[in-house]
């Protein structure tokens, strides 16, 4: 007898861009207070799991995916973090960062790819600050019928928060994932006295062509 093949939501997440975009919030290096809670994460996402497999009357389950770059002699430091992260049910994908060329974006790419060509891909949850790189691949499978979540910033990712074709949450409304708000600036609700925006890239970028 065939195993059945289980159906899946995938989450895939951006380190590297989620890094830039909160730096890109707070306006530097982020502290313990506003570091993501994945444990918050992967409890938001079985719930998910479990609300897709009431829709679809199937068994969804959740798997969840952090793609990183390590920096030469970057290891150490690094090894802690992706440790915890295999501990709470993460697989991590970690790729040397030894030039701009260096980036995961390509590998996360080709990950989705993949797990749609093997048919059971019930969902997908692209967690990036702006989720612009993966755009194009998401709009085409929400045409194909998979259900396509970004979880990011939704002041740098206005294409999804627009978007007919897949659903944005601002990852700020995942419960418990940060400590402590955020301190964020809308152009909405300023203070009377003004606010600072950070940039969203360094300058340097403009010489690079690419900003993560």
């Amino acid at each position: 007898m065939e195993a059945q093949v289980s159906n899946n939501l995938l989450l895939v997440w951006d380190a590297p861009n989620l890094d830039m975009g909160l730096g890109a919030i707070l306006g530097g290096r982020p502290t313990t207070a506003y570091r993501p809670r994945f444990d918050a994460v992967g409890k938001w996402l079985l719930a998910r799991a479990g609300e897709l497999s009431h829709l679809t009357g199937e068994k969804v389950e959740a798997e969840a995916t952090v793609f990183t770059n390590v920096t030469p002699g970057g290891a150490e430091q690094i090894r802690p973090w992706v440790e915890a992260l295999r501990n709470i049910g993460y697989a991590v994908f970690a790729k040397p960062k030894l030039n701009e060329e260096s980036d995961v974006d390509p590998d996360m790419l080709e990950h989705i790819r993949q797990r749609f060509a093997a048919g059971n891909l019930a969902g997908l949850v692209v967690a990036s600050a702006d989720g612009q790189n993966f755009k194009d691949t998401l709009e085409e499978l929400a045409k194909d019928g998979v259900r396509v979540t970004v979880l990011g910033f939704h002041e740098h990712a206005s294409w999804a928060v627009a978007s007919e074709q897949v659903d944005f949450v601002d990852l700020e409304d995942v419960p418990g994932v940060f400590r402590e708000p955020l301190p964020r600036v809308s152009l909405d609700q300023l203070p009377p006295e003004g606010a600072w925006l950070q940039p969203l890239r360094p300058l340097t970028s403009l010489l690079t062509g690419r900003s993560s």
